[in-house]
């Protein structure tokens, strides 16, 4: 069911998800969004596809549960005690909630990226009204990061290739950073020449509205359901910083 909603819907459900996942604190709201998001995964066919997501933020959640624990402020409820450092309740409730929001927030995304294609949300965008300058805005933000990963992977061979040792203890790999950072750079800057250049030479300047040729299905329910979630969120938010939702575990 989540194949068939047009790319503009995916976009909302991703954005609001996150979000409500990010905005509502306690634990209900991260904890429903995870689930909701996950199952949505597994019903999509892309739960293989989604672990590099978990493996990506895995870096992230380990620093965010150790800070918490251990150095969160003012907390005097020990639990046990590691040299120095002490972990404490307070600690550790607020960095598993922690944890669980960037969870949450990860999987949003995943979901979204593994089920639409960025030139597919610039067209359903475009076509909605949004301009093109707009559309352009959107897509590359989405685009950037798997570019500058595939990029970062193509330079990483290469410098192999030459005989560069990226694998090794701190100092090695440290060494091999900037062989690495250099090129990445370069690139980007590059790519950025090459692609104002293809743009103008596109007509993207010009006046006027293009013609869109592939359009998506935009039904009533879809319609409806993208105006329940923009509302929603927004009164969610609202309302959990206004402290409405105090009652809310």
């Amino acid at each position: 069911m989540y194949r068939s909603l047009n790319p503009t819907t995916k976009f909302v459900v991703a954005i609001a998800m996150a979000a409500i996942a990010f905005g509502v604190r306690g634990w209900v709201a991260p904890i429903l969004v995870f689930a909701t998001m996950f199952a949505l995964i597994v019903a999509a066919g892309v739960t293989r596809r989604y672990v590099p997501y978990v493996l990506a933020t895995s870096a992230l959640l380990v620093s965010i549960m150790l800070i918490n624990t251990f150095l969160y402020p003012d907390a005097t409820d020990a639990i046990f005690q590691i040299g120095p450092f002490t972990a404490t309740g307070t600690g550790l409730i607020a960095a598993s909630q922690a944890a669980l929001r960037v969870l949450a927030f990860a999987t949003s995304v995943a979901l979204f990226a593994l089920t639409t294609r960025t030139d597919e949300l610039v067209d359903d965008l475009e076509r909605r009204g949004l301009g093109r300058r707009g559309a352009f805005v959107v897509g590359t933000a989405i685009g950037t990061v798997p570019r500058m990963l595939e990029r970062a992977r193509e330079i990483v061979d290469a410098q192999r290739s030459r005989g560069l040792n990226t694998e090794g203890g701190v100092l090695a790999r440290f060494r091999g950073l900037l062989p690495l950072a250099g090129p990445l750079v370069l690139s980007a800057l590059t790519e950025v020449e090459h692609r104002s250049m293809a743009l103008e030479a596109r007509a993207f300047t010009a006046p006027g509205r293009r013609t869109v040729l592939r359009e998506y299905p935009d039904s009533a329910a879809q319609r409806a359901l993208r105006w329940l979630l923009v509302v929603g969120s927004i009164l969610l938010l609202i309302a959990a910083i206004s402290g409405a939702l105090w009652w809310v575990p």
